[in-house]
């Protein structure tokens, strides 16, 4: 087999790959904060998201003394949130200059999450990171040796590290309710279109947005939907895959996969880049996993994650969990009662994990998402999408630093399988049958 390194050419330097290694530095030089000190915090990228982060920021009794957006919309959006006390900007930069400016809420898109968080940090003031990461490998690489070079606090935004609800699952799972786990299904389903929104192009600063990305002319779906874009995002894997992903290697005690495949395509979400459907299989020492996402159908509408154990299964969604024991005794269409479940709803809330990051701001102490395990979830899902894009069999290095491809079949070898296949599906010939 030949193998392929997967470089990225706009990512300037090499940088190895850090592990949960120091999770804590020795001295600090944030401001000491009092019970009754109100943080003052500014925003880079205040988008829908992130407006929607900064009125639960607010909620905490969090200030916000700044706001950054390349969209003036936005910048007015942001504005009005945060009250009359906030100055505006379209250069970060100038946001960061602030000395009063305890901390930064980064909600830009993925393309500018390394920059913006190295600058966030060289500034020193803490971060609350929008998950996914990094926009690859290399850059999550180079994300955490910045962050491990300063005292600073910085929490990635996977908010189910603080749901009481799977924090629950895991304590299940350490105990032993489920024996080994053999496979785990991570699935997302939804049905969605992208319609054509207006932008004020005179707003709108397009340089300063496709920022480090490729230059490209301005295009209203590139904007509005950035994130069905390769050079500005890994798409529905790495999005909505960092949360179940994350998940998945934090119940198994996984920092890392060996390997993966991955097939998709894009059906409806035109003239998106990044797949509106696809099949992972992820490789890991001690067990396999799928993930499995599409946004052209609704069944079951939203996030699932199944632990298949051979002593029991736990079945995790937005509403709660169901935990049941092996040998199943019911039917695909008929469930056996659970042996235990919880069902309160709002599993992902927000609040906990801003909470969370506000506490650690305050006692010094490192969040429920530090940086390391925000890049090891992403990575699994870079490892993925190499996959995806290179029609291979994506294999990360043991430091995790680089992934490699194995070239898809030669041709002869091509000719092969199809002969296979063809005398497997001629008359008289029974296939295997699944139910």
């Amino acid at each position: 087999m030949i193998h392929e390194a997967i470089t990225r050419r706009r990512f300037m330097g090499n940088t190895a790959a850090v592990g949960l290694g120091v999770l804590s530095h020795p001295t600090f030089s944030a401001k000491v904060f009092g019970a009754n000190d109100r943080l003052v915090m500014g925003i880079i990228g205040a988008g829908g998201m992130g407006r929607g982060h900064m009125e639960n920021f607010k909620d905490q009794g969090v200030e916000w003394g700044a706001v950054c957006d390349v969209y003036g919309v936005n910048l007015d959006a942001g504005l009005e949130i945060a009250g009359p006390q906030a100055k505006g900007y379209t250069d970060h930069r100038k946001l960061l200059d602030r000395k009063d400016i305890d901390a930064v809420l980064i909600a830009t898109p993925e393309h500018w999450h390394h920059d913006h968080l190295v600058d966030t940090l060289r500034a020193g003031k803490d971060a609350y990171c929008e998950k996914p990461m990094s926009w690859s490998i290399e850059q999550g690489a180079s994300m955490v040796a910045e962050v491990r070079k300063t005292d600073r606090i910085v929490q990635v935004g996977m908010q189910r590290r603080s749901s009481p609800i799977v924090q629950e699952c895991k304590q299940l799972i350490d105990e032993g309710a489920l024996g080994e786990i053999d496979l785990v299904r991570a699935e997302w389903y939804w049905n969605i279109s992208l319609r054509p929104k207006s932008v004020l192009e005179s707003k709108l600063d397009w340089e300063r947005f496709v920022g480090p990305a490729p230059k490209h002319a301005f295009d209203v779906y590139r904007f509005r939907y950035w994130r069905y874009f390769w050079d500005y995002s890994g798409g529905n894997m790495t999005d909505q895959g960092t949360h179940l992903m994350d998940v998945i290697q934090w119940f198994t005690n996984s920092s890392q996969p060996t390997a993966a495949q991955c097939y998709g395509e894009v059906y409806r979400l035109k003239p998106g880049e990044t797949p509106d459907t696809f099949c992972a299989i992820i490789e890991y020492p001690k067990f396999t996993c799928t993930w499995t996402l599409t946004y052209t159908n609704s069944f079951q509408n939203g996030w699932g994650i199944v632990f298949h154990g051979q002593k029991g299964t736990l079945e995790l969604c937005e509403d709660g969990y169901r935990l049941y024991q092996e040998p199943w005794a019911g039917t695909r269409w008929a469930r056996p009662e659970p042996v235990k479940e919880k069902q309160p709803g709002g599993v992902t809330r927000t609040v906990p994990h801003i909470q969370n990051f506000l506490e650690c701001v305050r006692s010094r102490t490192q969040p429920n998402a530090p940086i390391e395990i925000g890049h090891q979830a992403v990575r699994t899902l870079h490892l993925a999408n190499i996959a995806q894009r290179k029609k291979a069999r994506a294999v990360l290095s043991e430091d995790g630093g680089r992934a490699v491809t194995s070239d898809p079949p030669r041709r002869d070898e091509q000719k092969k399988l199809s002969a296979i296949s063809r005398q497997l599906s001629a008359p008289g010939v029974t296939p295997f049958a699944f139910c």
